[in-house]
């Protein structure tokens, strides 16, 4: 089933979403008999048209639920727009022998394409990783009775009720009342108000000057190092060394072998053999 079942004419949310809602209003709402033909012809016979007629009749519905997400600061267009690929799914896969209308089936599918959006767009960062914190996601708001932090009571009946420990039930809503903040300062901002961008008070481990002196002094020497070993090697095994792993075009055996005379094996255990010498010589001078 396509999404090409969505547009009522020419409509979609998207392109013009009062529009959309004035044509979905015009669609009848099918009686149970007439659902139940149409779910058995395209359950028993593939029927496209009647799946067709299935999701538009269940539209209004799913602008029903997506409003009660309108909370998450989401376009109302995507909202809708979500819920109607799980209205699709839902007609996809019902089957009228259950004797249940198909709104009752179709609303775990509209939900659950909803709230996957608004996981996936509510915050820049992810605030909802675990399956505790999934569940709670959707329902701190709802039990709120207040504008107010949740009380202790509150706080161990959503922990109770959703079986979660009260601490979690705390996380979410930290993370729920944060705000996004950019970690570079607002383009056009003066200097007085900038500081306040976490790029300018956020520590940067990797700056600590005696850390770098460290790694700078590592680095000199392991190169000095590197270079002793390769001065203590024959003519032959440095350059092939040099040409394989330390020039900017690397040569191959097969060059290198054209070079020397010799055959491609040989260069590679002159290479091997060259390399074993490196780690020992640079072995014993940590030693040292």
């Amino acid at each position: 089933m396509s999404t090409s079942l969505l547009p009522v004419g020419h409509l979609s949310p998207g392109h013009d979403l009062n529009g959309y809602l004035q044509a979905i209003r015009s669609i009848p709402l099918l009686t149970a008999e007439e659902e139940s033909e149409l779910a058995f012809r395209l359950h028993d016979e593939g029927d496209l048209e009647a799946a067709r007629r299935l999701v538009l009749s269940h539209l209004r519905f799913v602008v029903h639920i997506a409003r009660s997400y309108s909370g998450y600061g989401l376009p109302q267009a995507d909202l809708i727009q979500e819920g109607n690929v799980g209205l699709m799914k839902a007609v996809k896969r019902f089957d009228p022998n259950q004797g249940v209308r198909l709104v009752s089936f179709a609303v775990h599918w509209i939900k659950a394409e909803i709230h996957e959006f608004v996981l996936r767009n509510w915050r820049i960062v992810k605030i909802a990783t675990t399956k505790a914190q999934r569940k709670l996601f959707f329902n701190p708001r709802s039990a709120k009775k207040r504008l107010a932090w949740l009380s202790g009571d509150e706080v161990d009946a959503i922990a109770k009720d959703l079986d979660v420990k009260p601490e979690v039930v705390r996380d979410m809503e930290g993370r729920l009342s944060a705000h996004d903040a950019g970690f570079d300062a607002a383009p056009g901002e003066d200097e007085e108000s900038s500081w306040q961008a976490p790029v300018h008070y956020l520590e940067d481990a990797s700056a600590d000057p005696a850390v770098r002196l460290e790694e700078s002094d590592w680095e000199d020497d392991a190169t000095h190092r590197l270079q002793l070993a390769l001065a203590a090697l024959d003519e032959r095994s440095r350059d092939i060394l040099q040409r394989r792993w330390l020039a900017d075009e690397k040569a191959t055996l097969h060059e290198l072998a054209d070079v020397y005379g010799v055959s491609a094996e040989r260069i590679r255990q002159l290479e091997k053999n060259a390399m074993k010498k490196i780690r020992q010589q640079i072995g014993d001078a940590l030693a040292a």
